[in-house]
């Protein structure tokens, strides 16, 4: 609890995950929240996906897919594999925002290349309701963002 008081990220993310599971604390979802934003305000990638799914469940905090969304990016940018698979959620169901396939796609592919075992499955799905030109234009998307953003490709 020290350290996480003193501003280091992973002791905050910790004691977020201890009062999220209920370890060792009481669980509470609000001091959960607290102490991911924290950390996920410094950068932190599980961090940054933890305070992301809980706006998008509403567990101590208000039900908020842009907030979601925000998080779920920035970790997903840092190569988080469960948030770039859930960025091509938002993007397939247009949760918090304008639907986009391809865009999906683009994550959905990303996520797979990273190890995620439910990405392959999600891309072939939303592919299944893709043009030759949207896939080949989703398929180019990743590709650029992966050269642009190489932290993409890695936890």
């Amino acid at each position: 609890m020290k350290a996480a008081k003193q501003g280091y990220d992973r002791a905050q993310s910790e004691v977020a995950e201890f009062y999220h599971e209920g370890k060792g604390v009481p669980q509470n979802y609000k001091q959960a929240a607290k102490w991911y934003t924290m950390a996920a305000e410094q950068g932190h990638p599980y961090a940054q996906s933890r305070i992301a799914r809980m706006f998008e469940e509403g567990k101590g905090v208000l039900q908020d897919y842009k907030q979601a969304f925000k998080w779920y990016t920035k970790a997903a940018e840092q190569g988080n594999s469960g948030a770039q698979n859930n960025l091509g959620f938002f993007y397939s169901a247009g949760r918090g925002i304008l639907q986009d396939a391809v865009k999906a796609h683009m994550w959905y592919n990303i996520a797979a290349a990273n190890g995620h075992e439910d990405a392959p499955k999600n891309r072939d799905i939303i592919a299944e309701k893709m043009t030759p030109d949207q896939i080949a234009e989703a398929q180019r998307m990743a590709r650029e963002m992966v050269e642009a953003n190489p932290k993409v490709m890695g936890e």
